[in-house]
């Protein structure tokens, strides 16, 4: 886990690109298609803050305990007003930063309810991070605004793919006993992650010799893994390619979705 600070950092990025933004769309982007199937822009602007708006003030007790999601209702009133909306984030936000700003590291490791399970409160607070950077991509993406994908919550979002590499090698991609891959990752995060089958699929240290290796940038790499972009287009741009297994390595390149 990351400590106080870098997860203040973290979110504190994501806070400003959200808040950027709404300063920013035109009447035209908020109803743009974002790459969430059922959400234009101002929804899932309206998703992303609403779960901010029922965590502001709130901290875990247990770790079977969620915040209380019965108030987003409150938030989401009347904000299918784009000013309305862009008030109410501003108000949002500056109460996550004062709740923020008042937490002690001993507070990152309070019991928590996560939505992946049981955990910590700052287990959490970098699912918050992963939730937030790949949704100011689902918004930026299709609006073709640049962003920067390097950063404290770019390494966050990526840790939460990393994490669960096993189960994308193993039951995603189905990489077969005995082989190997290699995600090479270019940047602008730059990563090396193995993951050999031995029994089971797990991350390894380093593999002089993986069945396929798998080439891409970072951003692609974890939205690919979030299901946000077509496989095949990044595979026919050739912002995805491999070498090695020619099988293996395709199957990889259009399976790495273990989430949505």
């Amino acid at each position: 886990m990351r400590s106080l600070d870098e997860i203040r950092a973290a979110l504190e990025a994501c806070y400003s690109a959200i808040e950027g933004l709404c300063a920013d769309l035109s009447e035209a982007e908020w109803k743009t298609q974002s790459l969430c199937p059922d959400w234009v822009v101002r929804d899932v602007i309206q998703h992303v803050v609403s779960i901010e708006a029922v965590m502001a003030g709130w901290l875990p007790q247990d770790d079977a305990t969620p915040p209380p999601f019965e108030r987003a209702a409150e938030f989401l009133a009347g904000t299918d007003d784009p000013a309305i909306l862009a008030e109410k984030v501003s108000a949002v936000f500056a109460e996550r930063r004062g709740d923020l700003g008042a937490l002690t590291a001993a507070d990152l490791d309070r019991p928590s309810w996560m939505p992946t399970g049981r955990g910590t409160y700052g287990r959490f607070l970098e699912i918050r991070v992963f939730d937030f950077w790949v949704h100011v991509r689902d918004i930026t993406i299709p609006l073709g605004r640049p962003t920067d994908d390097a950063g404290l919550a770019a390494e966050l979002a990526l840790a939460q793919v990393e994490s669960s590499i096993g189960y994308i090698a193993g039951k995603k991609v189905g990489v077969p006993e005995g082989s190997s891959i290699a995600f090479r990752l270019t940047g602008p995060l730059v990563r090396e992650i193995d993951v050999a089958v031995d029994g089971r699929a797990k991350q390894v240290d380093h593999l002089d010799n993986p069945t396929a290796t798998l080439t891409t940038d970072s951003t692609t790499f974890i939205m690919l893994a979030c299901g946000r972009i077509d496989p095949q287009a990044q595979i026919d741009s050739g912002a995805v390619s491999w070498t090695g297994d020619a099988e293996l390595g395709e199957r990889a390149a259009r399976n790495l979705r273990f989430t949505m």
